[in-house]
């Protein structure tokens, strides 16, 4: 068991990584003056830019990558874990990975988790979205160690896919992770609920920081970064979607008192297929 302060940054990224990295560093260092040992940024940390040519045009690989770099040295200067919630990076053939990095106190990066679920929909307001069009999925499930807990990583869209979560509680996740850059309305329609759920039928803590407000490639997203524990109480909350930072006391002991209450992770038994059954169509009379 430990107690530790965890912080999720709220920001309302640009389509510039220079200046999305400056932004990282204020936020951080906010977030690491309020004793956070865990820190972690929203999906596209880097960059929200909703065209591919212009999007790709800013793009550096991982090495040159700035919100990389100044990752690594905030995570250094501030002796933190910080976890970059995600930031694109050039795959090559025109195909970028949405991807999370986690990076020790001293720099070095722990993991890296490429968002596994592309967000390809077409909402009721007229929104349509093809990620996959741009994105290459990621394929492999990843839980980080850290000396304080084991944390699952998982981005945005990746929440309405609990197998992925229960995937990482039975692999040790106290925390679950879902950075995100929601969009306003499936945001109002699904954002709590989601993450309250993947709490309590994981008995873990989630940690859900976000893109919030009118961005500059004209995407609007919902913003409410939250911390919940594991019974599935909001225990941190940003009130809107203005860029905040939010910390919450992280003690992973309730991990263990709500999955001994409610056993769930070693009640479950193996499901097979589904069984089909067709009823005869009742005679005419």
């Amino acid at each position: 068991m430990a107690t530790f302060i965890a912080a999720a940054i709220q920001m309302r990224s640009g389509t510039d990584p220079a200046a999305n990295a400056e932004t990282l560093r204020e936020r951080v260092a906010e977030a690491a003056g309020r004793g956070a040992r865990y820190v972690q940024t929203p999906e596209m940390t880097g960059a929200v830019q909703r065209d591919r040519r212009a999007l790709l045009s800013v793009l550096r690989d991982e090495e040159s990558d700035v919100v990389v770099r100044t990752a690594a040295e905030l995570a250094r200067t501030h002796e933190i874990f910080l976890h970059i919630g995600s930031t694109p990076i050039p795959l090559g053939e025109d195909m970028v990975a949405n991807r999370a990095f986690v990076f020790a106190p001293d720099g070095s990066i722990v993991c890296r988790y490429d968002k596994m679920h592309m967000f390809d929909v077409d909402l009721d307001n007229g929104e349509s979205w093809r990620e996959s069009a741009v994105y290459r999925p990621g394929e492999q499930v990843v839980v980080a160690d850290l000396p304080f807990a084991s944390v699952g990583l998982a981005v945005c869209y990746d929440l309405r896919f609990p197998e992925l979560f229960r995937r990482q509680a039975l692999a040790g996740a106290d925390i679950l992770t879902v950075p995100a850059a929601f969009t306003r309305q499936t945001g109002e329609a699904h954002w709590h609920v989601l993450q309250r759920a993947r709490a309590i039928e994981n008995g873990a803590f989630v940690i859900a920081a976000a893109q919030g407000g009118v961005h500059e490639d004209g995407r609007e997203t919902y913003g409410h970064s939250l911390i919940v524990d594991p019974w599935g109480n909001v225990i941190a909350e940003t009130a809107g979607d203005e860029p905040a930072v939010i910390t919450a006391e992280i003690d992973t002991g309730a991990v263990g008192l709500a999955r001994g209450k409610i056993p769930n992770l070693k009640n479950a038994r193996p499901i097979g297929e589904a069984q089909h059954y067709a009823a005869e169509a009742r005679r005419q009379a």
